[in-house]
């Protein structure tokens, strides 16, 4: 576990601070490129760091939901705007409270077992609240949105979920961060949106029924008022204690190459819902 964090160097790039044009399609397409460059040994282990503003992110399993049209209207009347994610897991929501932490490693060695890219992020977000008495535990929160087996939670309130992604020899490991804002209300909104796009139906998948007392920001949880700028300070010091040299970077030419390669597919995955809001619109 402690080998994966640490890393001769870290290369940072940082797209918290980009603004409302930047689209979360685009977050997936480059870290599906930076797996593959990362895989490749094109370039170091990354962190990328990124917020978007309002926009609910789907798994796979949301779009087979019996009555997603519905779903998709609510989410656009309450001016989200819906897309389809290729790793893992369920609804989630994004805004400009919540901070997304991408760990792009190289697959090396006998591979990386999928546990440890969860306990590497776990540890690293423990170690940027170090200073803080509250213990982050990871394990399921029954009630949150999109649970998992590593929900990050304090006094049994979720703050954090996240996911993996493996291509080409890169790992990106992938955590949502809620900062600021109110954890109950995203949740209320998540939890509607499954109320509409589900009803009463019979499915074969099982989807959350959404509790929203049992989620929460980052804020709510410690009694301070975080910015987003001081959690990025806090990842930046814990990059630079787990590397001998940390350095922000943009995307190299090798990845420069690749993107649009891996934005087009991940634009194909969405033509179902893109269709669905524009009709809505």
């Amino acid at each position: 576990m402690e080998g994966l964090l640490r890393q001769h160097e870290w290369r940072i790039i940082d797209q918290s601070a980009v603004g409302v044009h930047f689209q979360a399609l685009q977050s997936f397409g480059t870290d599906d490129t930076l797996c593959a460059s990362v895989g490749a040994g094109k370039a170091p282990a990354t962190a990328r760091t990124w917020v978007h503003h309002n926009t609910i992110v789907l798994g796979i399993q949301d779009t087979r939901l019996p009555f997603l049209q519905e779903g998709i209207q609510f989410l656009t009347s309450e001016g989200y705007q819906p897309i389809v994610r290729n790793s893992g897991g369920l609804a989630v929501v994004l805004d400009e409270g919540v901070l997304n932490i991408s760990l792009i490693f190289p697959e090396v060695e006998k591979g990386i077992d999928i546990n440890r890219g969860y306990d590497a992020m776990w540890q690293l977000v423990q170690q940027m609240f170090a200073d803080f008495p509250q213990p982050i535990e990871a394990r399921e929160i029954v009630g949150s949105y999109c649970p998992g087996s590593y929900d990050l939670s304090i006094d049994g309130k979720k703050f954090a979920g996240i996911s993996q992604r493996r291509l080409k020899r890169g790992v990106a490991v992938q955590i949502y961060l809620c900062v600021n804002g109110s954890g109950q209300r995203r949740a209320e909104v998540v939890r509607e949106f499954y109320q509409l796009a589900k009803k009463e139906e019979q499915t074969k998948f099982v989807y959350p029924e959404v509790v929203p007392e049992v989620m929460a920001s980052l804020s709510e949880l410690l009694g301070v008022e975080l910015t987003i700028a001081d959690v990025m300070l806090r990842l930046l010091k814990q990059l630079k204690a787990n590397s001998e040299y940390l350095y922000a970077g943009q995307l190299n030419e090798f990845e420069h190459d690749l993107f649009p390669g891996y934005y087009q597919r991940v634009m194909e995955r969405n033509e179902k819902i893109a269709e669905m809001a524009d009709q809505i619109s």
